[in-house]
């Protein structure tokens, strides 16, 4: 069994980590000016210690970008199923608190946009379908509760594919179809494309995505993001809205990698509620913005897993990778090497391939829902999975997966043989992974996000190129995924991905913010522009 390797993630976190960001922040802008677009939770600092701008302030900014931008035109990007009808008085306290005792951490003001299956106790969280609409938990997730305890303002909840049963498209009963703000004539791959939609076309500073088996990495790299998916255990599963518990996981969708590491200070922890995260009880956690060095690819060793980049008969890849996406990672496999990486091919063994092409993990679908009904307590408008299919009102494209899970019953994973083998293969696949890093000491290793650009919507026939399903949602590890570029006459956005060694994040965020500022490849989508009044133009006080 692997375990959290003690001088990976145990480092201490000193006493004076948020000074030290508040220092990092006086000296990035000395300039009273502020941009909305793209702006980071650095920026917003800076503009907070500056006294050019409130929290109140930032919030209208955002919410007016919502209300112009989201419904409008005949192809609307339609992301965001409510906003928070508080977060302007939320706000207002927070920024009093400012004033008065300063700021609780970095994230103090900062507005973040929620996928709608993460638990909010003052709004109802439907998962994406009008079974849940009126479903209003008793309290916060675990990951929730702690944002809000860091001073974050949960802005709006995000549109999901139903129950996130798919990761092809972000379609819900409750709001419909979520476009891709690149091309709104594309989708924005899975369940998370909500916050994905919401975060790239800057509706919020950053989001909270989950991910099965690929719906935060995919939305990230189709709409030009970062998008972490975190080690099984480093964040807590509690008052998540479950697909597959044993391979469901929270975590940061953003427009930066630094943004992201900032997400997972607030958000990782021990969770008494919540067994998976057993493995870090009375571990202190690294501050992960430390790991963020501009030199961070000097000296290291990456492998490109060939299975995923140019797969043969042997992969467990189904599609054709595309060739201008191949083009980008031969680019970046490039940029890589002059960064000062040394960067091999690997190819996964034969044997591990076999296990990756039979074991798709159990469906679990029925319990693991029906577990999270009854937690909402007696006043819950459905009580189990057959109540929402008596309902009668879920997206046609996830019916038959409900019926299929209802079949399967309501049985105790650990009970049921295919879980048990199911199990024993995924820690096969993870020592066999293991051993090919090790062989080679690859720090991590590499592949396309997707080998294939965003589809059209609609369009359920033509090959989609995830690759997101293949290592980490079966082995448990960590992954993140940042700009690659963009195929299609510089259009459609792609994603490089980073796999790494379990509770070894800090490796990722330090490879993967390297590669960042070599490349700056994020750019926002066209047709979600400033507005006026938005920022601070002028070098003189405006507020």
């Amino acid at each position: 069994m692997l375990h959290l390797k003690k001088n990976v993630a145990v480092e201490q976190t000193t006493p004076t980590a948020f000074s030290i960001f508040i220092s990092k922040v006086a000296k990035t802008n000395t300039t009273p000016k502020f941009q909305l677009s793209e702006a980071t939770i650095v920026d917003l600092n800076c503009a907070f210690e500056q006294g050019i701008l409130t929290a109140e302030q930032l919030v209208e900014q955002y919410m007016n970008r919502i209300k112009t931008y989201d419904k409008s035109g005949l192809l609307p990007l339609n992301s965001i199923i409510q906003l928070n009808p508080n977060a302007l008085e939320i706000a207002q306290n927070l920024d009093r608190e400012r004033q008065i005792s300063g700021a609780r951490s970095a994230l103090h003001g900062i507005p973040i946009i929620v996928k709608d299956n993460y638990n909010t106790f003052d709004l109802p969280t439907t998962a994406g379908s009008r079974a849940l609409a009126r479903s209003i938990p008793p309290e916060d997730s675990f990951i929730v509760k702690k944002l809000r305890s860091a001073g974050a303002i949960i802005l709006a909840k995000a549109n999901m594919a139903e129950f996130a049963w798919t990761p092809n498209q972000t379609v819900s009963s409750i709001l419909g179809t979520t476009r891709n703000p690149y091309d709104l004539s594309r989708v924005p791959a899975g369940s998370s494309g909500g916050t994905a939609a919401a975060i790239a076309a800057n509706f919020g500073t950053v989001g909270l995505g989950t991910d099965t088996g690929n719906s935060i990495r995919g939305p990230a790299a189709h709409t030009a993001l970062v998008g972490l998916r975190p080690t099984m255990g480093l964040t807590s599963r509690n008052g998540i809205v479950p697909l597959f518990l044993n391979r469901d996981v929270g975590g940061p969708m953003t427009r930066t990698v630094e943004d992201a590491a900032i997400v997972l200070n607030a958000i990782a922890g021990y969770d008494p509620k919540d067994p998976q995260t057993a493995v870090i009880q009375g571990v202190t956690l690294p501050d992960y913005t430390r790991f963020l060095d501009r030199e961070g690819l000097r000296g290291a060793r990456i492998g490109v897993v060939e299975n995923f980049v140019n797969p043969t008969g042997d992969s467990v890849s189904i599609d054709s990778p595309d060739p201008e996406v191949l083009a980008l990672m031969d680019r970046a496999i490039g940029t890589l090497m002059c960064q000062g990486a040394t960067v091999k091919s690997v190819r996964l063994p034969e044997f591990s391939l076999s296990l990756l092409k039979v074991w798709t993990g159990s469906n679990t679908f029925a319990h693991d829902m029906n577990q999270y009904l009854q937690a909402l307590g007696a006043d819950a408008p459905m009580k189990s999975v057959e109540d929402i299919i008596a309902f009668g009102q879920c997206d046609p494209s996830v019916r038959d997966l409900l019926d299929s899970s209802v079949e399967i019953g309501d049985i105790p994973p650990e009970s049921r043989g295919d879980f048990l083998t199911g199990e024993a293969a995924r820690e096969i696949i993870r020592q066999a992974i293991v051993s090919v890093m090790d062989a080679g000491e690859y720090d991590a290793l590499i592949y396309p996000t997707w080998n294939r650009p965003p589809r059209r919507i609609g369009d359920l026939s033509s090959p989609t190129g995830n690759n997101n399903f293949q290592l980490s949602p079966r082995t448990g590890f960590p992954e993140i995924t940042v700009p690659m570029g963009f195929v299609a006459n510089g259009t459609l956005p792609s994603g490089l991905q980073f796999f790494g060694r379990p509770f070894d994040e800090p490796m990722l965020f330090k490879l993967a913010y390297a590669y960042e500022k070599a490349t700056q490849h994020r750019r926002p989508p066209q047709g979600f522009s400033a507005l006026a009044g938005e920022g601070v133009e002028s070098d003189t006080e405006m507020w």
